[in-house]
């Protein structure tokens, strides 16, 4: 009597390097509305969503979401240290792109009793309120994930240098599909398809993030300089630098975040 084969349950990456490599040089010189709705048309992504801080830049990726498919899924990670400007600009592009599947991941209420009690661990500890207020979340949330879609521009840091279309990021394919966008591409785009800019860009927020942690930019300082001044860190610890190799049915929304609209 022959053997019956044992299921095995494929815990390996969903992508590859070699994937990613591929995807570069495959959409090398492509711009970045065809390559999101040829992606999308071939359903090569697997289980995709874009994750957005709804900040100042974040209307161009969202709008060239939308116009190849308005039903990719979009996180935005509620810190619950908002600006109330970021909240209504969210609910704002949400509802002008046509964006179906947006839905809101927010901290753990025990992790922040916890941790964070009094809500003022950004004071004293920034890198461990962003880690319970921000990343933990996101985490969460892209559990089920096979890819997912940041709005990383390279111009906008440093520590954003060289940064791929495609790349790898815990067995997911991370996609940058404005790495290569100038301020000026950014700026063009804007005008051309006359989109609202985050209110508090003209009062001089060039990045938004938690209220809390983000100040004006001077004239000549590196766009995110208003992030966390007076500390050691430029990033929320989502996005390592140049990200070192450092997640439902079809329709479904990751767990773990509940829909806001």
């Amino acid at each position: 009597m022959a053997s019956r084969a044992v299921d095995v349950i494929d815990t390996g990456p969903s992508f590859t390097q070699a994937d990613a490599d591929a995807l570069n040089a495959r959409f090398a010189g492509v711009d970045a509305a065809t390559m999101l709705k040829t992606l999308f048309a071939e359903g090569s992504l697997g289980r995709v969503a874009v994750v957005s801080s709804f900040g100042t830049e974040s209307a161009v990726l969202l709008h060239l979401v939308a116009q190849a498919d308005p039903t990719v899924p979009v996180i935005f990670v509620d810190t619950l240290k908002m600006f109330p400007e970021t909240l209504a600009y969210r609910d704002e592009l949400t509802q002008m792109f046509g964006l179906t599947h947006s839905s809101v991941v927010q901290p753990d209420p025990a992790v922040l009793l916890a941790k964070d009690e009094n809500g003022l661990r950004w004071s004293w500890d920034p890198d461990g309120c962003c880690e319970i207020r921000k990343v933990e979340p996101l985490k969460r949330a892209k559990q089920g994930l096979d890819a997912w879609i940041s709005g990383r521009k390279a111009f906008q840091s440093v520590t954003r240098q060289n940064l791929p279309r495609f790349e790898i990021e815990e067995g997911r394919l991370k996609l940058n599909p404005l790495g290569d966008w100038t301020k000026q591409d950014l700026d063009a785009y804007f005008e051309t398809h006359a989109l609202p800019r985050h209110p508090l860009e003209a009062q001089g927020y060039l990045s938004v993030g938690c209220q809390p942690c983000t100040t004006t930019v001077k004239p000549g300082e590196d766009p995110r300089a208003g992030r966390w001044r007076g500390w050691d860190k430029t990033e929320c610890g989502i996005h390592s630098p140049n990200d070192p190799a450092p997640e439902a049915d079809e329709g479904e929304l990751p767990p773990g975040y509940e829909p806001a609209f």
